[in-house]
């Protein structure tokens, strides 16, 4: 009877120790001004290493609502992340160019870097700390 209870506390104490370390940082991000609602709308959450090069350690998508959208990243664990936003309304998967280059549909980054050419993880990089985290973006 002492061996069953004391792999029943083993297995018990051993889900405990699972569930709190599968806990992290929740990152709430909400983006302004979604123009209409064709399509979906793409989140992911990035490092330095995945920024600009594909998928991000995080990607969420939602169809497209106009107006306001939030999207929610659980269990983020503390660090400096960066967050590109894609507003795909052809719902192909990936951001459609002119024939100049420039991106026929709206996108936006953590840092709401808007500058000329390319952004750069430095422009729109934000820390994870201890505590929950919210964002604010505008397309």
């Amino acid at each position: 009877m002492k061996t069953l209870g004391l792999i029943l506390g083993l297995v018990f104490t051993g889900m405990i120790a699972t569930a709190q370390d599968a806990e992290g940082i929740t990152v709430t991000l909400t983006i302004e001004n979604v123009l209409n609602e064709n399509g979906n709308v793409m989140a992911s959450l990035h490092t330095a290493d995945t920024f600009m090069k594909g998928a991000g350690v995080t990607d969420l998508e939602k169809a497209a609502k106009k107006g306001e959208m939030t999207f929610t990243f659980e269990n983020v664990v503390p660090g400096t992340y960066a967050i590109m936003i894609l507003h795909d309304e052809n719902e192909n998967k990936r951001m459609d160019f002119e024939a100049n280059g420039m991106p026929k549909e709206n996108y936006s980054m953590s840092g709401n870097d808007m500058t000329m050419g390319p952004p750069t993880f430095e422009g729109t990089k934000f820390e994870v700390t201890d505590a929950d985290k919210s964002i604010s973006v505008r397309f």
